[in-house]
């Protein structure tokens, strides 16, 4: 069997190998979790919820051990590990086991007037779809891949997951956790490999839920479409801050120094364009710029020990050096950093802020998904958000000002799936709102109600029998019955229409 080859890309060390599955592998694992499924659903929420919170406490009994395979395998800072991949399935474990049975509890929906359901009871149910694939990428193997895991889980079904070939040795880990906790067999698998492990699953699976690039999900859509299989996709985004003249300015530029920067700028709700009103444009770009050229790079040695970590997918550094130098040959001015570190054995590109900017370059028009801040002068609030919207992308943008009223209002108008006044990416933290992006930034939404419900089938009862003493509704029509329907009609449509 073919196996791959895992390194750190902080050091270039070899840290593990993994297999990679081909299509007969992925169908054994499906047949697996076909069978594993049904057992699992009729356990109930509660029985699956102790599974959860017995892993939540695992994860924190070996927190160093999961932040530490997280940092080898993808080269980010101990901080970026343990407040994102750990911290959010820590909270995730946590919500889900509490409010799954919530989300997915039967509803019974209200008569509603038209005669034809009277003494009728309308119930609505949410049931397993039964096996999901989750196919998740480099970037945050935890939050992104096993954290799609958890809600597929909670409403009954079997999971496999198909993690990066870049990142997979997170997952694996995840496996052993739910071994460790109960989990039965069959009911969470990982199936290691390239792309075309990841094209098998999808033919195995009755859902899929994927995140990565806007070009993979397309594929990954066309597949999907053609078994006629759910499938769901968080992609690709570029995501604009705006400052605008009455904004703090010092929290302003922290925030952009910090959420396009963190995990090295390769973050889909990263800020990855800022258009700043013209009277605080100066003030702003200066205070970014000093506090990026004060970020400590380097391979993570412990907590502290470095701000911006490594570039995890080696193709990415390419893009992110082909976007810089497009911006500068169009007329951009770069004040901090602008090329590929030149020493070390590692991957990284240094913290870089970009100024001149404007439509023309890539790097305002694509997903660079690295270290790089370009800043634009705007002229007021109205060109920046007409700029904003002007995208083929929707994931996330983010507002600045003192007036959180008018913040809100502009918050309103910009053409993304989640939006934030005077903060950055929090929101993904917040389990309850949904998260999802608009136009080819995906489709549907992960986190709250619609971030469970969309792992099952939905399924409608009418129940009759109750105060019904005979079925009118049937042939033979008489003229009484005729006539009775008639006089109902236009009294109930009459009286709706007055």
């Amino acid at each position: 069997m073919s196996v791959i080859t895992v390194e750190n890309p902080a050091t270039g060390e070899t840290i593990g190998t993994v297999p990679i599955l081909d299509a007969a592998a992925v169908s054994t694992l499906g047949q697996r979790a076909r069978a594993a499924q049904p057992a699992w659903a009729e356990l109930g929420f509660a029985r699956r919820a102790a599974v959860m919170r017995r892993a939540q406490r695992w994860m924190l009994d070996h927190a160093e051990r999961v932040i530490a395979t997280v940092t080898d395998e993808t080269g980010k800072t101990y901080e970026d590990a343990q407040l994102t991949d750990h911290g959010y399935v820590v909270q995730s474990l946590g919500f889900w086991a509490r409010h799954a049975e919530a989300y997915l509890a039967e509803e019974h929906a209200h008569y509603w007037g038209n005669p034809a359901v009277v003494g009728r009871r309308l119930v609505l149910r949410y049931v397993p779809v039964g096996v999901v694939g989750v196919i998740g990428p480099w970037n945050f193997p935890l939050v992104n891949g096993f954290g799609d895991c958890i809600p597929a889980l909670m409403a009954g079904n079997s999971v496999i997951l198909k993690p990066s070939d870049v990142t997979p040795l997170s997952s694996l880990l995840m496996a052993e956790m739910f071994e460790a906790c109960g989990l039965p067999d069959g009911v969470f698998q990982v199936a290691t490999g390239d792309g075309s492990t990841g094209a098998a699953l999808v033919g195995e699976v009755d859902c899929v839920m994927f995140t990565g690039s806007t070009r993979t999900g397309r594929i990954v859509a066309r597949a999907a479409a053609e078994a006629l299989t759910p499938c769901h996709l968080e992609l690709g985004g570029n995501d604009p801050m705006i400052v605008c003249a009455d904004a703090d300015i010092e929290k302003a530029a922290t925030a952009a120094a910090y959420y396009s920067m963190n995990n090295a700028g390769q973050v889909c709700i990263s800020v990855e364009r800022v258009y700043v009103e013209a009277p605080v444009y100066e003030e702003f770009v200066a205070r970014v710029t000093e506090k990026v050229a004060r970020l400590r790079q380097g391979p993570p040695a412990g907590p502290g020990s470095v701000d911006v970590g490594a570039i995890i997918f080696p193709p990415q550094l390419e893009t992110i050096d082909r976007h810089v130098r497009d911006a500068v040959r169009k007329g951009a001015r770069v004040l901090v950093g602008g090329r590929v570190r030149p020493t070390g054995a590692g991957q990284f590109y240094e913290p870089t802020v970009l100024v001149d900017v404007d439509h023309t370059m890539e790097t305002m028009r694509e997903e660079t998904f690295g270290p790089v801040l370009p800043i634009m002068r705007v002229a007021d609030v109205e060109e920046a958000v007409a700029l904003a919207n002007d995208s083929s992308y929707g994931l996330q943008a983010s507002v600045f000002t003192r007036d959180t009223p008018r913040g809100e209002a502009i918050a309103r108008r910009l053409e993304a799936g989640a939006v934030c006044v005077n903060t950055a990416q929090l929101n993904y933290f917040a389990l309850n709102l949904p998260m999802g992006g608009w136009k080819a930034s995906g489709l549907s939404t992960r986190h709250g109600a619609a971030g469970i419900r969309k792992y099952c089938r939905v399924q409608s009862l009418m129940v009759s029998g109750f105060g019904l003493r005979r079925e009118v509704f049937m042939f033979p029509y008489s003229r009484r019955v005729t006539a009775l329907l008639g006089r109902l009609s236009r009294a109930y449509y009459g009286r709706r229409l007055r």
